[in-house]
């Protein structure tokens, strides 16, 4: 069992879509996807859980690949609140809902052993490649962040995928001293950097577990359509994800997903077209 961790609104509906697409399309062991989400309307009308009904769907989606496969909704608006409401950070450069992975050692009958992935991200190859990844001796496996680990650290953190082990996590208060931090002082990458300044004991895996710039490497087991920095026609960043079909195409000069998102937009289309008939 491959137990796999995102966490959104109702605006990742496209980008969990896409990326259990490509992960189910590349992988036989049976997956179990939670997505931790919460209401927090009271900050913007749009922060609201994601949907019953997109959950169904993505379920139907996952299960047409394999029967045992799951998407499961954790709603961790009480816990959410409890920890952060009205904290130094959040309001941070991303949305709240990057937080909710801080919050993984807090809710009841978690697995030992979780992938997260941020919500922007397409599986070019078998994720059990990273899944199995013996990790018993750190808290977490994670890649160098690309811009990062020149300005910040060398060994500073690109936090979109973290092979997190849970009992050693526990073990060593990890996700609670992110919290803390979190709530008390305030940071330019905050979960990241929480993650970062809390951490033990690491495991630095090579750039394909987490590609930051290079669409089409045959051997990437995960892209990351994180914003980058382009040179041509002049330096400038974009920041297009895979569920912008058009841009991912035409500007970064992306092939390598091509059936999966020919998928997408069918199964959009069909998702679409059964919300206007309810």
């Amino acid at each position: 069992m491959v137990n796999i961790l995102l966490c959104g609104n109702k605006k990742v509906f496209d980008g969990a879509l896409t990326q259990l697409i490509s992960m189910t399309n590349r992988t036989k062991e049976d997956i179990r996807c939670f997505i931790f989400t919460m209401d927090i309307s009271r900050l913007n009308p749009d922060f609201t859980c994601i949907e019953d009904e997109q959950i169904d769907f993505l379920n139907e989606v996952v299960k047409s690949k394999n029967s045992n496969n799951s998407v499961e909704k954790v709603d961790v608006t009480q816990i959410y609140e409890k920890e952060f409401a009205n904290c130094a950070n959040e309001n941070a450069y991303c949305t709240p809902y990057t937080l909710l992975r801080l919050l993984a050692d807090l809710v009841p009958n978690m697995p030992s052993k979780l992938l997260y992935l941020d919500i922007d991200m397409m599986i070019g190859d078998d994720i059990t490649k990273l899944y199995n990844i013996d990790v018993s001796n750190y808290e977490y496996a994670a890649v160098k962040e690309k811009y990062g680990s020149w300005i910040i650290r060398p060994d500073y953190i690109n936090a979109g995928m973290l092979l997190l082990n849970m009992e050693k996590i526990k073990e060593t208060g990890l996700l609670k001293k992110a919290r803390h931090l979190i709530k008390t002082k305030k940071m330019l990458f905050a979960d990241q950097d929480a993650i970062f300044r809390s951490t033990t004991n690491k495991l630095l895996l090579p750039r394909i577990f987490n590609e930051q710039s290079k669409f089409n490497k045959k051997d990437t087991v995960v892209c990351h359509f994180c914003k980058r920095l382009m040179l041509l026609p002049y330096p400038h960043t974009e920041n297009f994800k895979q569920w912008n079909v058009e841009e991912v195409h035409k500007v970064l000069k992306c092939y390598s997903f091509d059936e999966d998102l020919e998928e997408y937009l069918k199964l959009k289309e069909k998702y679409n077209t059964e919300k206007t008939y309810k």
